[in-house]
């Protein structure tokens, strides 16, 4: 059965569409599904960015405004099929048809990856309506855990759960909120957390998804760990790990959120 995930964040900056990029590219490319990755910020669309398609023929906001079919506006690259949003589109759209626009081909895919808008309006809660799961990227300072708390807020009021929170750009432990704290404020689990990696930055110049520009960084080592808690396999650890050490939080989540994600799939 299809999972459509749907990766968000209130605000601009924290890596959301880098991690939608990659996760996309991760689930092809390491575990052999077939993944559809929409860019669903119809206002600053990126995706194209990071996933080299930078003249896109069709794109979602050609399908949101009626003049063309979904299957029209897909572009395949590095093994993910992609609709990428439009730079230059001037007329209006409906955001919130996205879920009747995604559902008439979800049967054709193992997973669909949206990467939202970081703002609070019909963008954002487009994504949330089109999706069956929610994670909420942030940094670990103030200003975005704010933010991530109004985007959990807005989630609770349409109805819809997170299933946990991916905390990206850790830079230096000492002066940012920990894991705990975060986990408090939003009564959420930390699935992931990402330390700075400089390989992101390089990936984007190269108009490549993190994940595959280096496989080996820090980056695309969590983006797999990540990965294989969503497609129910066994979470990859160094042997010494495996040996001397105990999992952390972080793992210990994904552990459930695995189990709690295959129990309602398969219920469902």
């Amino acid at each position: 059965m299809t999972k459509t995930i749907g990766i968000v964040a209130i605000k601009g900056g924290v890596g959301k569409t880098t991690i939608s990029s990659s996760l996309a590219s991760d689930l092809v490319n390491h575990y052999g599904k077939k993944v559809l990755l929409v860019d669903a910020n119809y206002s600053a669309p990126n995706v194209g960015l990071h996933m080299d398609i930078v003249t896109p023929v069709k794109t979602i906001h050609d399908v949101l405004s009626g003049k063309a079919r979904l299957l029209s506006a897909i572009h395949t690259r590095y093994g993910v099929d992609v609709v990428p949003g439009s730079y230059l589109f001037s007329k209006s759209i409906q955001p919130l048809k996205l879920k009747d626009r995604i559902d008439s081909i979800k049967k054709n895919y193992d997973f669909i990856v949206i990467d939202s808008s970081p703002a609070l309006n019909d963008e954002t809660l487009s994504a949330m309506l089109a999706s069956d799961h929610l994670f909420v990227v942030t940094t670990p300072d103030y200003p975005t855990l704010s933010c991530s708390l109004r985007a959990a807020r807005l989630a609770s009021q349409r109805g819809k759960s997170i299933d946990g929170i991916i905390i990206n750009k850790i830079r230096n432990p000492d002066y940012e909120i920990t894991i705990n704290e975060i986990e408090d404020v939003l009564e959420l689990p930390v699935v992931a957390r990402i330390p700075d990696d400089p390989s992101v930055l390089k990936a984007l110049f190269m108009r490549m998804p993190a994940s595959i520009y280096n496989k080996k960084s820090t980056f695309g080592k969590e983006i797999n760990k990540l990965s294989a808690a969503l497609t129910n396999s066994e979470e990859p650890r160094s042997w010494w790990r495996q040996l001397f050490s105990g999992m952390n939080r972080e793992e210990v989540n994904r552990q459930v959120l695995k189990q709690g994600f295959y129990r309602s799939v398969f219920s469902s």
